[in-house]
């Protein structure tokens, strides 16, 4: 297996002294209280409050605005997992460096509130959806197939967790991502999956010329119309109704596109379903033409904690999204593209959020 050197250090050796590895096992053991925990002292910004100023337990309590017997099971489970201390000569508690990242990482906090609202409770059925392949945890939600088709109608906390989190780590990519597509000149872009538009619309601000087509399902070309309507540029981005998930379906051909992009758009597929997705797009590849696939490979990170997230969001898939998906090693996906007819011309690393943008072409 091919990793990146900081990720191959952290996988492929046994790093931890004996006490480190049995206090690992207690921490995952407990790990549901440890996230409850630790989100209520955010909630309650006592974590923000710790930053400012060491405090003792009642100045806490009374700043919070709970009990002390609160303040106090809350702060000393804080103890235990890590995130604040203590003075032993004062009594008075501060923030430590993790209090620090929880507090004040934005990809810590969209994380945070994504597993809270959109994940948690659906995460008891996590065992179901690995035996039976379908997002078993989705139906605390409603009975929809996946969650894509359901989006639209989360209760308004889950629908805007689930977005923050969607855009948080694209949007971070876009600007590196527009030199890399634009590096082609192109004039026609086909957007595949592109949701609320937001691509489309940096796109179109970019060039004054290139015109978008989007490529989704109907709810969210509805919810694109609705983001977009009436913002300079929207006139040159159209949308195209389709079913990913029908092989029958063909992409339009009278996009005749010179760039197709797909931004975290296979991650929500199965193998063999981005197969036939990938085989009808080069279908509709010309010879001068690129497909871009910008995912967050796993195997492509320059720091561990990154992978760490991305294979628990592997997980997410599972239970929640659709069943059958996950966060991709980048081997595998450039496999999946040598069976469709193509192949992969460069990678691009390093983008955002950890993003990489893969360029395929028709293999000659």
């Amino acid at each position: 297996m091919n990793l990146f050197p900081n990720i191959q250090k952290a996988y492929s050796n046994d790093h931890l002294s004996a006490p480190e590895a049995q206090r690992l096992a207690q921490f995952i053991a407990f790990g549901p209280i440890v996230f409850q925990a630790s989100r209520l002292m955010l909630k309650f910004c006592i974590l923000e409050r710790l930053r400012d100023r060491e405090m003792t337990l009642s100045e806490v309590a009374e700043a919070a605005s709970i009990s002390q017997y609160a303040a106090k099971v809350l702060l000393e489970a804080s103890l235990s997992i890590g995130t604040v201390l203590i003075d032993t000569k004062t009594d008075r508690y501060s923030l430590s460096k993790v209090g620090w990242f929880l507090l004040n990482d934005p990809a810590t906090r969209v994380n945070v509130d994504f597993n809270h609202f959109v994940n948690y409770e659906g995460f008891f059925r996590l065992e179901e959806s690995l035996l039976e392949g379908r997002p078993a945890g989705l139906e605390h939600f409603g009975n929809w197939p996946t969650l894509y088709e359901g989006l639209s109608s989360l209760p308004e906390k889950v629908k805007n967790s689930w977005f923050a989190f969607d855009h948080f780590y694209s949007d971070h990519s876009f600007d590196e991502a527009l030199q890399v597509v634009f590096g082609y000149h192109p004039r026609r872009i086909m957007d595949v999956g592109g949701n609320t538009g937001r691509w489309a619309m940096r796109c179109v601000s970019y060039d004054p010329d290139v015109e978008v087509s989007i490529v989704d399902l109907p709810q969210q070309l509805a919810l694109m119309k609705e983001q977009t309507k009436g913002a300079p540029g929207a006139d040159r981005i159209k949308g195209y109704a389709m079913n990913m998930l029908d092989s029958e379906r063909q992409f339009p051909g009278s996009i005749n596109p010179d760039i197709v992009w797909m931004s975290q758009f296979l991650d929500c597929f199965s193998e063999s379903e981005i197969l036939s997705i990938l085989q009808r797009t080069a279908k509709v590849l010309r010879d001068d033409a690129r497909l871009c696939i910008m995912e967050t490979f796993w195997d492509r990170q320059k720091y561990e904690p990154a992978s760490f997230c991305l294979t628990m969001t592997s997980l997410y898939f599972t239970v929640m999204a659709n069943g059958n998906s996950k966060m991709y090693h980048s081997d595998d996906m450039a496999s999946l593209v040598r069976q469709a007819g193509m192949e992969v011309e460069t990678i691009h690393d390093g983008l955002g959020q950890g993003h990489s943008i893969m360029v395929c072409k028709l293999k000659k």
